[in-house]
């Protein structure tokens, strides 16, 4: 199974590609997530008011905060379809004024980057468009997953192979 993500997936959307991607159930595949990791609920004071209170935080399974940081996909697929993607402001959680702090804050910067650009994302938006895709990350995922079901497929052992009697 793959998970596309992008900047726009937040709260519960980033707990579940979390969950799938710690319990290797899914490969997350996109760009990195909105970040909001915290629960609000509001509570009305009066016919036109309402507090927002934060009454929770999310976490993955194995305890991980999504809170400023957000879920960091297994492979980072740029969406080239998109004419104005270098261009587009990057808002996420921890941008925003009086957002939520994560205490415990991981730092992704441990591997670092070569400076090269990947070829695998040297096409534009017209050349995309001239090919018929309109949605590059959605293309990727899609032949992704065929090349993952080739390979599966190549590991099953034939069923002529068995002894009788086994299972």
């Amino acid at each position: 199974m793959i998970v596309l993500v992008d900047a726009g997936s937040a709260s519960a959307a980033e707990i579940v590609a979390g969950a799938l991607q710690e319990h290797h159930r899914a490969i997350v595949m996109g760009d990195r997530t909105f970040g909001k990791g915290s629960v609000q609920t509001l509570l009305p004071l009066s016919q036109s008011t309402a507090l927002r209170l934060t009454t929770a935080r999310y976490y993955t399974p194995s305890g991980r905060s999504v809170q400023e940081g957000g879920i960091t996909p297994d492979i980072a697929v740029p969406q080239l379809s998109d004419p104005d993607y270098k261009a587009r402001p990057r808002l996420r959680e921890a941008d925003l004024r009086r957002h939520l702090i994560n205490e415990i804050k991981v730092e992704d910067d441990v591997i670092q980057d070569d400076g090269k650009p990947d070829p695998r994302f040297a096409a534009t938006s017209e050349e995309l468009k001239k090919k018929g895709i309109t949605d590059f990350q959605l293309h990727y995922a899609l032949q992704t997953i065929g090349r993952l079901g080739k390979t599966q497929a190549a590991a099953v052992p034939a069923a002529g192979g068995r002894k009788s009697g086994t299972r």
